[in-house]
């Protein structure tokens, strides 16, 4: 499946919950690969906030998001509304802190994009795929979250809250293509002892008992109804057969389910990716959500690092031998760190460093536990990489790459003798003025050893040589 953004540019208004305070959205479509981002339209300067995990700040009857000074917060009903209808790209201009609350629900939210229409786009989408079970569990609570292995995208939340109103109750989706009817409209639902505490303190604002299922749990007489409904300005309220505010009807017999399946949707679009694969939630809420977003997210991470692992056939005849890498490096023994080319494209390069015990660096390195310098992995990813560079320009052997800056450089696993090092290094940009930033990755198997972004400078051997005279003659 490729990805999709929306036709047309589409907005809503409302009222924010928490801020009472009316805002607009407005939704505009966003190139493939832009993922999905908020902008703050009425700060100073328009920041943008990616919505991503990494970016939650919070998760207080609500999830927010934060990148420098700027945040918007109960972002998981639009989030959802999102996710449910497959749209990976888009841009969502906001006015205010907070996304409106409208009815509670996200289908207001699956209304308005239907309408601006779904334009697919030209690049595939990529995945989080689940091949083995990962599990969330949280002591206190008693939460669950768990990720199993599927063809598609498949959830189920179970709700308890010992409750004699609520009960137990839990929800399904089998098939995204069924979320706007059976899973959008469903509304939030609150306690009415939760909605007097949040009334007393003035904290929903923007709270009008028509988003909202309010459960009564507790008994209460004639003079408590009363005083209930001018708290809450209403001429009068009574409690139904199911122990409901008669405020709202419900749309299903299990709504609350329904809707706690709509929130675990919203803040698993936060890792950026779609998932193949069943979510079961036991007791979902906002903060074991984001926290099992956040393992998926490292799931994610490490899959594409390991789908990312060039596949090295050693009987295959090499792109470049030695003999043809020295017609590009000036380097020679001890320093030529390359043996040979096994991949090359415009914009990546793999090679292959056969780590030896006669490597004439160990006699003076760990000699008594030989370690392959994790400087001299950053130097043969250098030399893989000016391959690549030395390839664009028309007479190779007239040019020299000089470091202009390593940043990030990680190193995870030592490498010893024995040990085949795959070095990869891709093209983080054009190259411009000589200039070439790449992203340089080494491995032993399936291993990462390690990684980091290195930028170069493509200097021809005659102005090397000029600037070196210079230098020396200061």
């Amino acid at each position: 499946m490729n990805q999709h953004t929306i036709k047309k540019t589409a907005t809503i208004r409302g009222i924010g919950l928490h801020t009472g305070k009316e805002v607009t959205m407005t939704f505009q479509p966003a190139d493939a690969g832009h993922g999905i981002r908020f902008q703050r339209m009425d700060l100073s300067g328009q920041p943008i906030i990616r919505a991503e995990v990494g970016n939650v700040v919070s998760t207080l009857r609500g999830t927010t998001i934060k990148q420098d000074n700027a945040h918007v917060s109960t972002i998981e009903h639009a989030l959802s509304a999102l996710y449910g209808l497959s749209i990976d790209n888009i841009l969502i201009e906001i006015n205010g802190p907070e996304v409106p609350i409208l009815d509670g629900s996200a289908g207001q939210f699956v209304k308005m994009l239907e309408g601006a229409g779904l334009e697919e786009q030209q690049e595939e989408r990529d995945y989080l795929e689940i091949t083995e079970p990962l599990s969330y569990f949280d002591e206190i609570t008693g939460t669950e979250l768990v990720a199993l292995p599927a063809d598609s995208f498949q959830v189920t939340t179970m709700i308890d809250f010992d409750s004699k109103i609520l009960g137990q109750q839990y929800a399904s989706l089998n098939n995204l293509e069924d979320f706007a009817a059976d899973i959008a409209p469903s509304r939030t639902f609150v306690f009415l002892h939760e909605l007097e505490y949040l009334v007393d303190h003035d904290l929903i604002k923007g709270g009008d008992l028509s988003n909202a299922i309010v459960l009564v749990d507790r008994l209460m007489g004639p003079d408590d109804l009363h005083r209930l409904a001018k708290k809450l300005n209403k001429p009068s309220v009574t409690i139904d057969k199911e122990g409901i505010l008669n405020t709202t009807d419900l749309y299903f017999n299990n709504e609350p389910a329904r809707h706690k399946l709509l929130d675990v949707m919203g803040d698993l679009a936060l890792i950026g990716k779609p998932i193949k694969g069943k979510i079961v939630a036991t007791k979902p809420g906002h903060t074991a959500n984001v926290e099992f977003a956040r393992m998926l997210k490292k799931l994610y991470i490490e899959q594409r690092r390991l789908k990312g692992i060039p596949k090295y056939d050693p009987n295959a005849e090499p792109l470049f031998t030695t003999a043809d890498i020295i017609k590009y490096l000036p380097h020679r023994f001890p320093f030529l760190l390359v043996d040979k080319i096994v991949e090359i494209s415009d914009t990546h390069v793999v090679g292959i460093k056969n780590v030896t015990f006669n490597e004439a660096f160990f006699q003076g390195h760990f000699p008594g536990n030989p370690i392959f310098p994790g400087v001299l992995q950053i130097e043969a990813l250098a030399q893989a990489g000016g391959i690549l560079a030395l390839s664009h320009v028309g007479d190779p052997g007239n040019w020299d790459t000089y470091f202009v800056k390593i940043d990030g450089m990680k190193f995870k696993h030592k490498v010893v003798p024995g040990d085949t090092l795959i070095l990869k290094m891709e093209l983080m940009e054009p190259i411009r003025r000589g200039l070439v930033k790449m992203h340089g990755s080494a491995y032993v198997g399936n291993k990462l050893v390690s990684e980091g972004e290195l930028t170069a400078q493509i200097v021809r051997q005659k102005e090397s040589e000029t600037q070196a005279l210079a230098a020396s003659s200061r």
